[in-house]
């Protein structure tokens, strides 16, 4: 989490704000996904996360996949934009968040897999069919569309 939503919650405590991010779905030559385990909660989830104050969506999704994965995006297209209800999450301290998630689909790539210590367990590429585990709203609607697209 930024320093500006650190400095935000200082002042506000727990109440529900909409907080931007940015998410990559990197999809390797077998069609397959890349998924993380998260380790604050466990739940399957894209690498990614909040837009820093003043920094662009596709510069955070850039970010995020590097800091998450050791992978590098060469090439990022917009998949779809996911607001309301369906983003909502609360954090294990009681910070509640609506998300305006931006999702890029990264096809070209290139680097080393290597998962972030202070977030995530695992890495792991899957087919959509067999992706399993615990999957929030967001989540199951982009493994949805993707079907569709993939």
């Amino acid at each position: 989490m930024g320093d500006y939503v650190k400095e935000l919650r200082k002042k506000i405590g727990h109440e529900p704000i909409v907080l931007p991010h940015a998410v990559t779905v990197v999809i390797d030559s077998s069609n397959r996904v890349l998924f993380e385990e998260r380790k604050d909660d466990g739940y399957i989830d894209f690498p990614g996360g909040a837009v820093d104050l003043g920094e662009e969506v596709i510069d955070a999704a850039k970010r995020e996949l590097l800091e998450e994965t050791g992978l590098v995006a060469d090439e990022l297209k917009l998949f779809n934009i996911y607001s309301g209800e369906i983003t909502k999450y609360v954090y294990f301290n009681g910070d509640v968040i609506y998300g305006v998630d931006t999702v890029y689909l990264v096809e070209k790539y290139h680097g080393e897999l290597k998962p972030q210590k202070e977030e995530v367990s695992r890495l792991f590429f899957s087919s959509l069919e067999e992706v399993n585990g615990k999957l929030s709203p967001r989540n199951r609607q982009i493994i949805e569309e993707l079907k569709e697209k993939l």
